[in-house]
């Protein structure tokens, strides 16, 4: 190949980055999200090693070469429970986020469009939720009904999704009073399509960004959860159980503690970088249109 022609190759494709607007950070983290996405859908598929076998003669044993980041108390490879330990890690907090995203799209272009009545009722659900902590009540009512992983995720969902709710009801106000919600009101559009096909896609790089936001926070909350024993059952590979399991051996094996721990980290600040990458992508794309 000629050198002019791979210096125009090299030209193009950095023009492409350019105008999608990567980042080394954001390379970095799409590339995170996407191996800890394939460890989430495959699990043990990729684990080196299972799981959930032990051997009591490697216990709390410091990182080897067949075992990357040492083993348990039990014996368990901790790199291989970390891979499996991905599903709940990330399904949990992905529901909560998605949930809760379509939650407070709902009341929230309601109580910002419509007004009123619908407005102060909505709103009066929200002023009591940011009265309460939520992280509390989750644990309240976990410890009350006895745990388990899918309760405290329907519980997250629903204590997280006042705060989206304020966020797009702010967002809707300021668009409510637009001149092209006006036209639409005047051309006899219903109320439902200015809010869906009109309001929603130009208040959608907030939502997306939102969303993103939120599974961060919801990672490190059920990870909480588990780490307090209200979320996924004892023994099971999961990233905030392990922080509780191994942080006895912070002290022999400092890997099998603080791994899961650097997981949880960097997974919320790879989704946390991505959620600013497509706000700006999204708000670029809008004013274009």
């Amino acid at each position: 190949m000629m050198p002019e022609a791979t210096t125009s190759i090299s030209t193009l494709s950095a023009r492409r980055r350019a105008n999608l607007g990567l980042s080394v950070p954001v390379v970095v983290a799409a590339v995170i999200v996407l191996v800890i996405a394939v460890c989430t859908i495959l699990g043990s598929l990729v684990a080196p090693q299972d799981p959930a076998a032990q051997n009591l003669l490697l216990s709390a044993s410091s990182p080897t070469r067949d075992h990357l980041f040492g083993t348990d108390q039990l014996g368990r490879d901790v790199f291989s429970r970390i891979i499996v330990g991905a599903r709940t890690a990330i399904i949990g907090p992905v529901i909560i986020a998605l949930g809760s995203m379509i939650i407070s799209n709902i009341l929230g272009l309601l109580a910002g469009y419509r007004g009123g009545l619908t407005d102060s009722l909505i709103m009066r659900w929200v002023d009591l939720a940011y009265s309460t902590p939520g992280l509390l009540v989750t644990i309240v009512i976990s410890g009350t009904m006895g745990g388990g992983y899918t309760l405290a995720v329907i519980t997250l969902m629903v204590l997280f999704s006042p705060f989206d709710t304020r966020i797009v009801r702010g967002v809707v106000l300021e668009q409510r009073s637009l001149p092209y919600v006006e036209s639409s009101r005047t051309l006899g559009l219903s109320h439902l399509r200015i809010m869906t096909r009109e309001i929603w896609p130009n208040i959608l790089p907030f939502v997306v960004a939102n969303t993103f936001l939120e599974f961060a926070y919801a990672i490190v909350a059920l990870s909480g959860l588990s780490f307090l024993g209200l979320g996924v059952a004892p023994g099971a590979p999961d990233w905030g159980r392990m922080l509780a399991d191994n942080e006895a051996l912070l002290y022999t094996n400092a890997a099998s503690a603080l791994a899961p721990g650097a997981m949880i980290v960097i997974t919320a600040a790879a989704m946390n970088i991505l959620g600013d990458w497509l706000f700006e992508r999204v708000s670029d794309r809008g004013r274009v249109r």
